[in-house]
């Protein structure tokens, strides 16, 4: 069985999200599979793993209509795409699309690297299911990364076929943190600056905590930081980053009291796991996809509560609670690799083109 797998929504500098699962999926599934992919721009090949390749269209070119004409001629078997986006019309081989979450239902804000025309659409599509479900109907299998998700693709009818779940997971290959170390007094955010992500409810809660000093790592737009800088307490230690390299990252994972995410909403949560996957305790928000990622390795407060952020840092200020929390978030962590997401892919893989052979559709 040949499998293609869509790696055109690869970044071209760093990872996002979506970038580094398809990256990660392609580098475990080539070790058990005979996998090529799909890119859009030579660049990208500095992210990706060492396999053979195809350079067609962007994935936002108007092209994407007709793309499967191309990918017929690749001659595989099925084609896994980790977005629901990718053109299906005239296809000839099974395909997988994925739908990672509905965060953009109930929080419209588009992506802010979209070009303009692409926002604007982005905006419309999500005014209702509709268009979802014409996207979805497409594939043979629809895949998705939490059984969260994959509860409210079947609350709000998303799709007729059958959704199987194909998870995320954290980079391994890094030994863990001693508990018995300590830590700095310290909190990091990794994640966006979008207005779901609820960043203004941890920079409150640090009122609280004069003692600590919050790193918010991730880029962040001028007129944003501004925002927020504008909410800090006074005399709160806040630092922004503007961006940190992987190395950068793990560093201050190895060093800090907690990883803290407040999101609204999330499709998966990966933060949490690769900090719990280095032994570092987690302070989340309490949405059902954090309770699922998380399970009883994680601190829960709810987003809109400062106090209770607040509380929950005091709380791992105890040795022998940090020490806890420490191990289980690495016994946690373990639950998840990319090696089982991509036995799990392959089994999709195999389960999508059986369908397609059965019946065309």
């Amino acid at each position: 069985m040949k499998i293609l797998i869509d790696a055109r929504f690869t970044r071209l500098d760093h990872h996002d999200g979506i970038s580094r699962y398809g990256a990660s999926l392609i580098a475990a599934a080539a070790k058990i599979a005979d996998v090529s992919m799909l890119i859009s721009d030579h660049r990208q090949l500095a992210l990706l793993p060492d396999v053979p390749y195809t350079v067609i269209n962007s994935p936002l070119s108007p092209a994407e209509l007709f793309v499967a004409a191309r990918v017929n001629k690749l001659g595989a078997d099925v084609v896994v795409c980790p977005m629901q986006t990718m053109g299906s019309w005239g296809r000839k081989y099974a395909l997988v699309l994925t739908l990672h979450d509905l965060i953009y239902y109930e929080h419209p804000t588009p992506p802010g690297f979209l070009p303009a025309p692409v926002r604007v659409l982005w905006r419309l599509y999500h005014k209702a299911f509709w268009p979802q479900r014409l996207l979805l109907n497409r594939a043979d299998i629809v895949a998705t990364i939490s059984s969260t998700t994959a509860a409210l693709m079947a609350k709000y009818r998303l799709t007729r076929r059958p959704i199987r779940i194909v998870g995320n997971a954290p980079q391994h290959g890094h030994t863990p943190r001693d508990p018995g170390a300590g830590a700095d007094k310290t909190l990091l955010y990794m994640g966006s600056f979008m207005p779901y992500k609820n960043v203004e409810t941890m920079i409150r809660g640090m009122a609280e905590l004069p003692e600590m000093t919050l790193h918010l790592l991730s880029r962040i737009a001028p007129e944003r930081r501004a925002e927020l800088e504008a909410l800090a307490p006074a005399g709160a230690n806040i630092v922004f980053h503007n961006g940190v390299t992987d190395a950068e990252y793990e560093a201050l994972l190895a060093r800090t009291t907690a990883l803290i995410s407040l999101s609204r909403a999330e499709g998966y949560g990966l933060p949490l796991v690769e900090a719990m996957s280095h032994g570092t305790p987690v302070i989340a928000s309490d949405i059902p996809i954090f309770r699922e990622v998380g399970d009883d390795a994680v601190s829960y407060v709810h987003p809109d509560s400062p106090a209770e952020f607040a509380e929950a840092v005091r709380q791992l200020e105890d040795a022998d609670l940090w020490k806890a929390r420490s191990r289980r978030s690495v016994e946690r962590a373990a639950d998840f690799s990319w090696d089982e997401s991509a036995r799990r892919l392959v089994a999709v893989a195999a389960e999508a083109v059986a369908l397609r052979n059965g019946h065309k559709g």
